[in-house]
């Protein structure tokens, strides 16, 4: 099979298309077709030597859609099954779905009722999970003043069209650190667009909901456009921190607001069959 494989650390020219034998199965794992898979931010991370448990050489991809080769329960995972993979220490502890074939534990291959394509498949699990669980998590009404902190990520987009596609009319806006891009982001559903200019924002507007997803490096910030009774829910880490230091609970959350989070690895097949219910509902 051709796959794509890291051997060391480096940026993208590390990324190197290699003929491998294809796995073979054993007790509790299937071999997978593998018919397409996303590119996300922690495998750009763990290229770039930022993810200490992870040691190369190494097939990254934490995602991928496919259809079963072979099969260690064939009850459960029958042979030409359409499956969804997500997470799960998938393409960090072991080969992932940068692949034509994938080796993957049963209990991370789940069977999705869904009449998408391939193509629209593979372009959902890992960033659509991560943006629906968030939107839930941020327990979202239609009177509600949104802002998406990292408009322009994969995440922000497919949250702003979850959101948008259930309430219509919400009022929706993105933070961005270049102002070329309002247009675009505009297009992609956003009401109105902020600048975000080293780790501030340049408003006055006030919101009753934001999803964080520059992280540790802006919370605090986030925190003061945040209304009384409002939900922060930092979900990513574009800016590169972590770890959320010199933080007062009770100081920053003093004007009664919650601070929550969504991690996609919280994930099993009831939560994601719930994501392409609406999807398909909406």
């Amino acid at each position: 099979m051709k796959a794509v494989l890291v051997s060391k650390v480096g940026g993208p020219e590390v990324l190197e298309v290699v003929e491998r034998e294809i796995p073979q199965i054993k007790p509790g794992w299937s071999l997978v077709k593998v018919m397409g898979f996303g590119i996300n931010r922690s495998e750009i991370f763990t290229r770039q030597g930022l993810s200490p448990s992870v040691t190369f050489p190494r097939i990254l991809g934490i995602e991928m859609v496919g259809l079963i080769e072979e099969s260690s329960d064939p009850k459960s995972l029958p042979v030409g099954q359409k499956v969804v993979s997500i997470m799960g220490e998938m393409g960090r502890a072991y080969d992932g779905g940068y692949a034509e074939y994938a080796l993957l534990p049963n209990e991370n291959l789940y069977i999705i009722e869904t009449d998408l394509d391939w193509k629209e498949l593979a372009s959902v699990p890992e960033t659509y999970y991560t943006a629906y669980g968030s939107m839930k998590n941020l327990k979202i009404e239609a009177s509600d003043k949104v802002l998406v902190r990292g408009g322009t990520s994969g995440v922000g987009q497919a949250f702003a069209k979850l959101v948008r596609a259930r309430w219509p009319e919400i009022y929706l806006v993105a933070s961005v650190r270049n102002l070329d891009k309002r247009e675009q982001l505009l297009a992609a559903g956003f009401t109105d667009v902020i600048l975000d200019q080293k780790g501030r924002l340049e408003t006055q507007q006030t919101f009753t909901k934001i999803l964080e997803l520059v992280g540790p490096a802006t919370i605090n910030n986030s925190l003061k456009y945040l209304e009384e009774g409002g939900i922060i829910c930092s979900t990513g880490q574009l800016g590169g921190k972590w770890y959320l230091e010199e933080f007062d609970p009770i100081e920053q959350l003093r004007q009664n607001v919650y601070l929550t989070t969504f991690a996609s690895g919280n994930v099993n097949q009831e939560k994601l069959q719930e994501l392409f219910d609406f999807i398909k509902n909406h």
